[in-house]
């Protein structure tokens, strides 16, 4: 069944995969247990790599180890955190060793391990366009093959705001390159833009720096009121359960923004942890140290402008957001933009663009992440971390990652896995029946 236009020789899936982060690599990773979905995952970098430039020494993941490729989903999996530990010999060293949260690098190197495992993933190939004839047609820089459906988790780029954005470069960097980039700082003036988790590790490290390798001074900016701590509590964390992506996926668009708008520090806030060493190393530095000078905090405020200043520099100007008539500026060596992430282009879906549906800035989905469109109801192009206003602050989070592939495979395969059980918290209206007393 619709295989009537591919060419022979040419090979063909059930479903072929574009794109190899978290996202992808947990569905390639559940796949690989229903031989009967025959898959091929494609990315174009040379080998896995996941934040690899933001992989700050001492930085630990915000959720918890059993939030990886599959275990959520199928605990039972050869995939799964646990049994990467058992593979590498050292479970028994990770229990003792009593980590708080998982070291970020030891999950980056766990999710290399199951892409080097899983023989349907393919690195150093880019794809250069999906079109459609029956089945789709996916074409890349080596071969071309063809799938009944596609499934796109490109995952995320860097985002700087217009002001940094013409002057990128060595003294002028997004937080996704800090580990490379932010070198010889020494004596200078760095100044970190952005508030969130990532802005916070970075301030960390430029901080924490000994000797010589410590910078002269280091600002740091931030457009909420105050640098506040994630909400890691249980019922905010219910959120993060199925149940909630799908009741959030029937609310209004209205409903939606406001809700992400309101609840975004359960995502993008602060670890306590970090707060806890920031706050200690400045105290250290101001009142132990005798380096008053050292650091600088400023919430509640928006870059405005970026220009050069004197000596090579920058001259950063700022507003204060209770304050709009009044401009700082800050003369500083370098920017480290902590300013999040956006979804990357997928121009490689230019030949069917005009018969995807769009919900604003994303593909609307289905509730499988399945794109709505004109063509035939059993192929489907999927999404992975591309629709977070419909989806929820869940969406790009590892949290529902293994659920939502889960419920992709179940797509493709025809069948239905049983969700675990509902939250605690009634989400949406209730019809309630009213017992009488003592009945």
């Amino acid at each position: 069944m619709g295989h009537e236009h591919t060419s022979p020789g040419t090979a063909h899936y059930r479903c072929v995969g574009v794109g190899v982060g978290p996202a992808n690599l947990s569905l390639a990773s559940l796949l690989h247990g229903y031989p009967e979905v025959d898959n091929l995952f494609i990315d174009r970098k040379e080998s896995f790599g996941w934040h690899d430039g933001q992989q700050i020494p001492g930085t630990t993941l915000q959720v918890s180890m059993f939030k990886d490729l599959v275990s959520l989903s199928d605990p039972t999996s050869p995939f799964s955190f646990l049994a990467y530990l058992h593979d590498q010999g050292r479970v028994y060293h990770y229990l003792n060793a009593r980590f708080e949260d998982v070291p970020r690098l030891e999950f980056r190197n766990y999710l290399a391990w199951a892409s080097r495992r899983n023989k349907n993933i393919v690195f150093g190939e880019t794809v250069q366009e999906i079109g459609f004839d029956d089945v789709f047609t996916v074409r890349t820089d080596d071969r071309t093959v063809t799938a009944d459906n596609v499934v796109i988790g490109v995952g995320n780029q860097s985002w700087v705001p217009p002001q940094g954005r013409d002057h990128l470069g060595a003294t002028q960097f997004h937080v996704n390159d800090f580990v490379h980039a932010a070198k010889d700082l020494g004596g200078k003036r760095v100044v970190v833009v952005g508030g969130g988790q990532s802005g916070a590790e970075a301030f960390s490290d430029l901080i924490s720096r000994p000797g010589a390798e410590l910078p002269r001074r280091v600002s740091w900016i931030s457009r909420r009121r105050n640098f506040f701590p994630i909400d890691d509590s249980p019922f905010t964390n219910d959120f993060y359960m199925p149940c909630h992506s799908d009741y959030f996926y029937r609310l209004s668009p209205q409903a939606r923004a406001a809700f992400n708008a309101h609840h975004v520090l359960s995502s993008d806030g602060i670890s306590e942890s970090t707060l806890r060493e920031i706050y200690q190393r400045i105290y250290l530095h101001r009142f132990v140290d005798g380096n008053p000078d050292l650091v600088e905090l400023y919430a509640n405020r928006e870059v405005t402008g970026v220009e050069a200043g004197s000596a090579g520099g920058w001259d950063l100007s700022v507003r204060h957001n209770d304050e709009p008539d009044s401009l700082e500026h800050f003369d500083t060596d370098v920017i480290v933009w902590a300013t999040g992430f956006r979804p990357a282009a997928m121009d490689f879906l230019a030949p069917i663009a005009d018969r995807l549906e769009r919900d604003g800035d994303e593909l609307r989905i289905d509730e499988d992440f399945a794109v709505r469109w004109d063509g035939p109801a059993d192929r489907s192009v999927f999404v992975q971390n591309a629709a977070r206003a419909q989806r929820g602050l869940a969406d790009p989070n590892l949290s529902l990652n293994a659920w939502r592939s889960q419920r992709i495979a179940d797509r493709l395969r025809g069948a239905r896995t049983v969700d675990q059980l509902a939250s605690f918290i009634e989400w949406g209206t209730k019809t309630r029946v009213n017992v009488p007393w003592g009945a």
